[in-house]
Parts: structure tokens; C-alpha cells; sequence
């Protein structure tokens, strides 16, 4: 409890940290920023896999993420532009985004299945493969606090970052398990494609929704 306060304390000195503690609104929007700058580095991160190992699925997160980044960064840019938001503008934004996401999910769906047809998977060791379990696990329940969050709160722009981390994490948890299936032995070719298959086409529907959802949401009266 004593290193809560300190830093809190050390926090509160600055305008920002005052913001943060003091309004759930932009403790939403510093966590999209942690999200934004996690993104990038999973880019780059899936980029170089891509490139060194010929692989078009890591390829495709690497766009993906970089999309994503973009997303994230619009929202944040576009509240820190407008202090005092009207209702359409944040509306603009969400069904942007959610037009993206739309656009991403066949893309990606369309990856996964011709990754697999080429069979361009990627071995990990037990040490990275440990790291990316932990870091969607974190994502995931990220997501979920956010989601909570949320919906207490009338905002279109909270909800669609809300609705971008939700698809970031779906996104994670296909990309993990593609992962851990050919890292790990215990499943047959077959198996792995039938695992694959079934969870990129829930992944492909979730994320589809999600951008029906926002590209089809109505202004509130």
C-alpha cells in the first residue's frame, strides 16, 4: 500500500498524472496508449520474423499491427485535439475504425488460410514461447478490464478503442496458438490445420462483427 501511494504522490505532481488519476476517461486512454506503443514493437517484431523466415502470416501481423498502431494513434490524436468531443465526431471516428477492422478480418482470414496451405509455420524455443503466452495473456486481460470499463461510460470514441483492443487480443490468441502447435509435439499435422482453421474462422467472424457493430452504430438522440 505504501508503494501505491508514493506513486500516486509522484504521479500527482505532473498535469498528466493528475488527469489520469483523477478521470477514468483518460486512464482508458493512457492504456490505449501502452497498447499503441505495444503494437508497434509487435510489428517490428513480426516484420523481422517475416522476413527472415519467408513467412506470409507473420508478414500479415506485421501489417496488421502497424494498422492497428495507426487506429490507435487516430483516436488518441483526435482526443487530444478536441478536449470537449461532439457526439458525431466521436461517432466519425468509431465507424472508421470499425471499417478497418472489417477490411483487416478478410485479410486476415485469407493469410491464415494460405499460410497454412503452404505450411510457413515457425518453430519457437520454450523461453519465447513462454514470453508471447505471457504477453497475451496480459493483452487479453486488458481487454477485458477496458471492456468493463467501458461500458459504463457513453463514449464512442472509448468504445471503439475498446472494440481495437478486443480484436488486438482475438488477433494475439490465433497468432499464439499457431505458434504453440508447431512448437509444441503432441498434435498431428492434420490436427493442427483442423485447430488452426477453426480458430482463425472465429477470430474472422469476432473481428468482422465487432466492425459491423461499429460501422452500423447509430448517433445516439
Amino acid at each position: 500500500m505504501g508503494i501505491k501511494k508514493k506513486a500516486v504522490a509522484v504521479a500527482s505532481k505532473s498535469r498528466y498524472g493528475r488527469e489520469i488519476i483523477e478521470s477514468p476517461r483518460s486512464r482508458i486512454l493512457a492504456s490505449a496508449g501502452v497498447g499503441l506503443i505495444l503494437n508497434i514493437v509487435f510489428a517490428l517484431y513480426n516484420g523481422v520474423l517475416g522476413a527472415l523466415n519467408g513467412s506470409v502470416w507473420f508478414a500479415a501481423l506485421c501489417v496488421y499491427y502497424i494498422i492497428l498502431s495507426i487506429m490507435r494513434y487516430a483516436a488518441i490524436h483526435w482526443e487530444k485535439k478536441n478536449a470537449v468531443l461532439g457526439g458525431m465526431s466521436e461517432l466519425s471516428v468509431m465507424r472508421l475504425s470499425g471499417a478497418m477492422l472489417i477490411v483487416l478480418s478478410v485479410v486476415l482470414a485469407i493469410t491464415n488460410l494460405i499460410s497454412m496451405r503452404q505450411n510457413l509455420e515457425i518453430r519457437h524455443d520454450t523461453i519465447v514461447m513462454i514470453t508471447i503466452a505471457l504477453y497475451t495473456t496480459c493483452k487479453v486481460t486488458l481487454a477485458i478490464v477496458n471492456a468493463f470499463k467501458v461500458k459504463k461510460r457513453k463514449s464512442y470514441l472509448l468504445t471503439a478503442l475498446r472494440n481495437i483492443g478486443c480484436a488486438d487480443a482475438a488477433v494475439s490468441v490465433l497468432s499464439l496458438q499457431r505458434s504453440m502447435l508447431v512448437s509444441f509435439e503432441g498434435m498431428s499435422e492434420m490436427e493442427i490445420k483442423l485447430m488452426n482453421i477453426l480458430t482463425g474462422a472465429a477470430v474472422f467472424v469476432f473481428v468482422m462483427l465487432v466492425g459491423i457493430a461499429m460501422v452500423s452504430k447509430k448517433e445516439r438522440e
